[in-house]
């Protein structure tokens, strides 16, 4: 095209005065202070660009008029508004241009805001090829971006800082704990929210008794009990929701009122009004749990776990908290002041029916039943109760910390009673029949001195009834002093499992094996002439044991000689 600006010729235009009216297809620019008609030529397309944008803005600059401006830039009025309506709110000017999509905007936010943002770009896109849209995924994806971010814009909660005094909030949730004895266990996990002070208490269920003795755990390890109590709206605290108001487990209000606390639930599924616990929550779940990201070994018992809890509670309490950038057990030392104090005594209503153990027997009655506990709480009080939906018992005592499950019992019957061997340390069960052989005179003395099967011989030969038993273990005795204990001990224990239990059958034993016994003649340690050795160890007591040592225990002489000595 030819423009001729300021006298000069550099295109296919014809200067026009201000006020003159104008086809609309024509668009006006300024070249060197003239305002100029500029004629589209073949196939030149009309969508606004930068530059065609800023002639607008400039034409309604010296117009102040939608319509006018429009007539001479060759627009709508609405054109002119947008460009002039962006640039007073400082918006950067509307240059896209127009794509297949954009028919479809509509549509792709409705499905945003029925999905709540969360609708995919796949099958956004497959949606609108069924309806006939001809344009490519990545559109469709890029178009439903942005209207999810705007929809995000609008629907985004606005968080404000919650900023608490000392001594009034206390939160608590629950966490999966690690799994003992096939159990899974359960994390208490509270937050003091001034101080940022975080406690974790093992429980094994989430019972109405085990929450409670829990929480006062929670109390004494804080040194005191905070104004209000801060928790999730399950059954152990609110039983029902009445339009929106959520109606309180009674329970929970007595246990409250013993404590001076007011216990309050956030919103339903919105977990976002507690943060603070919930992100303790995470934290104690991913370093006290066993998992593949810690390679923690599994807890061979409770009280591992509760001792693994103690020292997450030393390590993330005593050091720097990156929010106050304090350590909280110097804040909380601050905040304790603030609290009020928690009773001597547990709240113990819902814990169950109190006992005491009797002084020489770990044993409580509940329910006309008995159940063993450990034997250090001979004498003291305990809570007995019966966990609700199922058919164990569970018995607590209290120690300083507060109240502490003891013993778990599945319910048993009157006459037969619940028993744990780890309860009676040092216990042997009494079998009938296995009786603990103990020598009462001199003759039982001698005769057992022969060896382990004589003892088998005594047992064995006193369940049949063998008569005579006194003179025959008489008889063995002066046999072992002739023959030797060695060798006697072993034809004992042979008649006693053979069942040989009649008069001349050790012996018979004993011949069988190579032993005379009628022989008497006396070697050179066991001889008693003078200049013998024998002579030497006259009147000292290491005759026999030299004998027993001696490398010929089983010449028939020598034990002889040492009978008759």
């Amino acid at each position: 095209m030819k423009v001729t600006a300021g006298g000069r010729e550099s295109a296919q235009t014809t200067p026009i005065p201000l006020g003159a009216s104008a086809p609309k297809q024509p668009l006006l620019r300024f070249r060197y202070r003239c305002l100029v008609r500029i004629e589209p030529t073949a196939g030149e397309t009309t969508v606004k660009s930068d530059g065609e944008l800023m002639d607008i803005l400039t034409t309604y600059d010296l117009t102040g008029s939608f319509r006018a401006t429009a007539e001479l830039c060759g627009c709508s009025h609405n054109t002119v508004k947008k460009a002039v309506e962006d640039r007073a709110a400082g918006l950067p000017p509307a240059t896209r241009r127009a794509k297949i999509i954009d028919d479809w905007n509509e549509v792709l936010e409705g499905w945003v805001s029925e999905s709540k943002g969360k609708i995919r770009g796949d099958k956004a896109h497959e949606r609108l090829i069924a309806m006939g849209y001809v344009g490519t995924d990545r559109t469709t994806r890029r178009a439903l971006s942005e209207i999810k971010t705007q929809w995000r814009l609008g629907n985004t909660r606005v968080h404000r800082p919650w900023i608490t005094e000392p001594g009034l909030w206390l939160q608590y949730d629950f966490g999966d704990g690690p799994v003992v004895g096939g159990r899974k266990i359960v994390l208490l996990v509270a937050w003091l929210a001034w101080c940022r002070f975080r406690i974790v208490v093992p429980l094994r269920d989430r019972t109405a008794a085990s929450v409670f003795a829990g929480l006062d755990r929670v109390f004494r390890i804080i040194g005191g009990a905070p104004t209000y109590l801060l928790t999730d709206n399950e059954k152990t605290v609110t039983t029902t929701h009445i339009a929106g108001v959520p109606v309180r487990n009674r329970q929970a209000v007595t246990f409250g009122r013993y404590y001076g606390i007011t216990v309050l639930t956030c919103e339903p599924a919105d977990p976002a009004s507690k943060g603070g616990v919930e992100n303790a929550v995470k934290l104690a779940k991913a370093d006290i749990v066993p998992k593949e990201t810690n390679l923690l070994p599994q807890y061979e018992s409770f009280a591992d776990v509760e001792t693994a809890c103690t020292a997450f509670m030393t390590e993330v309490n005593t050091r720097v908290h990156r929010a106050t950038r304090r350590v909280p057990a110097e804040m909380l030392a601050e905040e304790r002041t603030h609290l009020h104090g928690v009773p001597d005594l547990p709240h113990t209503a819902v814990l169950g029916v109190a006992r005491r153990v009797p002084d020489n027997t770990p044993m409580i009655t509940f329910d006309h039943c008995q159940y063993s506990l450990p034997s250090t709480l001979l004498g003291q009080s305990v809570w007995v109760r019966l966990h609700d939906g199922t058919d164990e018992i569970i018995i607590c005592a209290l120690d300083d910390g507060g109240p502490v499950e003891v013993a778990r019992h599945r319910r048993t019957t009157p006459g037969t009673p619940a028993i744990d061997d780890a309860h009676f340390p040092g216990h042997h069960p009494k079998i009938p029949g296995d009786y603990s052989i103990r020598a009462r005179t001199a003759s039982e003395q001698a005769f057992l001195a022969i060896g382990e099967g004589a003892a088998t011989w005594l047992k064995e030969a006193a369940a049949v009834g063998t008569e005579r038993i006194f003179q025959k273990m008489s008889h063995a005795v002066e046999v072992a002093r002739l023959g030797g204990r060695g060798d006697v001990d072993w034809a004992l224990g042979h008649a006693a499992v053979h069942g040989r239990f009649a008069t001349g059958d050790l012996d018979s034993i004993l011949a069988s094996k190579g032993m005379d016994l009628t022989r008497r003649g006396a070697s050179e340690n066991t001889s008693l002439a003078q200049g013998t050795g024998g002579w030497d160890l006259f009147g000292s007591n290491s005759i026999d044991d030299t004998h027993r040592q001696s490398p010929h225990r089983g010449d028939t002489n020598d034990t002889q000689q040492e009978g008759l000595a």
